[in-house]
């Protein structure tokens, strides 16, 4: 069957999802740990007609003819080297930072976007089951680098993850419903391919373009001692050369070698436009406000301190354990605390007592905030006092440093290149995961390629068993 012949109910009224799938994030969470239940399914094909109708009533900004998209890519592969050659010029004549004002600001910003970043590369999942035609070589490919071709140092889900754990940003953050539109479109593409085929080669094609965020974000992350690996890896694999978006012209060329049918690349079009639904990167760059953030955490955590206080001390007439009783207390607590002295903002932090109480071995609360809380307090304190410039590590007035045990070590934090990545992959096998491959290694190899693929769908691939399965299919897959 042609791609270009497939078809799908597109044009049915968007039906709203219901009951449990009320949220979008429901169904992101559903996509992830139940994504073969046939309700979730069901809500997924109509998240994906609902965005789509959306999606196609937009202006996009493919050319018409396809036959000109290698040199549209390239014009706007260009344009985005212009702009970023303008930025760097601005830097250099001493203008401020365009992305993150502050270092808990782009901690903010790893995580509102983590939503779409811990499930990259799901949309070409469905891909896999059409191994055997090579038109599809080429996204498949691509899903394989996404997933490190097995490689945990270069599965890009267990990257960000460990980039999260390194900075305490791994725990639980509450989000807008709309920080979940482009993450559960990606699962509900990978998820429903066969239906949606061309609209995620759309997708994909779009998804895969170089944008000017991506290189601000990594240099801007750089100055502010966050390691950009994640952000500078996507810089140079998705290159338009040789690299992902590359392929994804590649991709979409192959399926119109006899011809472009109208309908089927208006499809491919409306998947591409699905790239610019829910929040984007600007959005959540200038949602973040250093004080609400800090209250909503405070507010997230005072429950687990209630009743953990003596009531020894009073602020403004009440105790510690009645400041945290009940919601929507926490400004007014910074003011007692500000107003008894115990914090003096606008200066140093080290000169606040309270600063003393949760940073340092010898703090009462040590380890109660994670590096990212604890940075969120120290900016909020300081006030004015921390510049640009004085935010980065560099800065000749005392750089903040988080409380020793608070920042999580992840397993490595050595890059790996490609060229390391066989040998990596041949460490030896634990006793479970040798039997596991011989178990594979024995089924015939229909079954054994079946096998391997559910193994390796989004919510699986970064475990030990999903990188097995990578290598292997990998190898196996020509």
């Amino acid at each position: 069957m042609l791609l270009q012949d497939t078809r799908n109910s597109l044009s049915q009224s968007p039906t709203p999802l219901s009951g449990i799938f009320s949220t979008t994030k429901t169904l992101y969470d559903q996509l992830l740990s139940e994504p073969q239940a046939e309700s979730t399914r069901s809500a997924a094909r109509l998240f994906l007609q609902e965005h789509l109708g959306i999606a196609a009533e937009m202006d996009c900004e493919l050319p018409a003819d396809i036959n000109a998209l290698e040199d549209w890519v390239a014009a706007k592969t260009l344009k985005v080297g212009k702009q970023y050659a303008a930025y760097l010029e601005e830097r250099k004549a001493g203008k401020p930072r365009r992305f993150f004002t502050s270092k808990a600001h782009a901690l903010h910003f790893l995580q509102a976007v983590a939503p779409s970043k811990l499930v990259d590369g799901a949309w070409l999942y469905g891909t896999l089951e059409l191994w055997q035609d090579p038109r599809f070589h080429p996204l498949i490919r691509t899903y394989l680098e996404e997933l490190g071709d097995g490689v945990a140092q270069m599965n890009h889900v267990l990257m960000y993850r460990q980039l999260l754990a390194k900075h305490g940003c791994d725990g639980p953050l509450s989000l807008p419903d709309g920080y979940y539109v482009q993450g559960t479109l990606q699962l509900a593409l990978g998820y429903e391919a066969q239906e949606f085929l061309p609209e995620v080669i759309g997708y994909n094609l779009g998804y895969e373009q170089l944008p000017l965020h991506l290189l601000i974000s990594a240099f801007e992350l750089h100055e502010l001692d966050i390691d950009p690996y994640y952000f500078t890896l996507h810089i140079t694999i998705d290159n338009a050369h040789s690299g992902h978006a590359h392929q994804a012209v590649q991709a979409l060329l192959q399926q119109c070698a006899g011809g472009t049918d109208p309908e089927f690349y208006r499809r491919v079009r409306a998947g591409y436009q699905l790239n610019d639904l829910g929040v984007g990167s600007g959005e959540v760059i200038r949602s973040f406000d250093l004080q609400d953030e800090l209250v909503r955490m405070l507010d997230r955590k005072r429950t687990f301190g209630q009743q953990m206080h003596s009531d020894y001390c009073k602020l403004e007439g009440k105790t510690v354990n009645e400041w945290l009783s009940e919601p929507g207390q926490m400004l007014a607590f910074l003011d007692a605390l500000e107003a008894r002295g115990w914090i003096q903002r606008g200066v140093d932090p080290g000169q606040s007592r309270f600063w003393h109480l949760i940073a340092g071995p010898d703090a009462l609360m040590f380890g109660v905030f994670t590096e990212y809380e604890q940075r969120l307090i120290y900016e909020w304190i300081a006030d004015g006092w921390l510049t640009q410039g004085q935010a980065t590590s560099g800065t000749r007035q005392r750089p903040f440093k988080p409380a020793r045990g608070s920042r999580r070590k992840a397993a490595s934090d050595t890059a790996v290149c490609t060229a390391d990545r066989t040998q990596l992959a041949m460490e030896p096998l634990s006793e479970p995961l040798e039997a596991l491959r011989q178990q594979l290694e024995s089924m015939p190899r229909t079954e054994r390629m079946a096998t391997l693929i559910s193994m390796m769908n989004p919510s699986l691939h970064g475990t030990p068993e999903g990188l097995l399965a990578t290598r292997m299919f990998s190898s196996q897959m020509y």
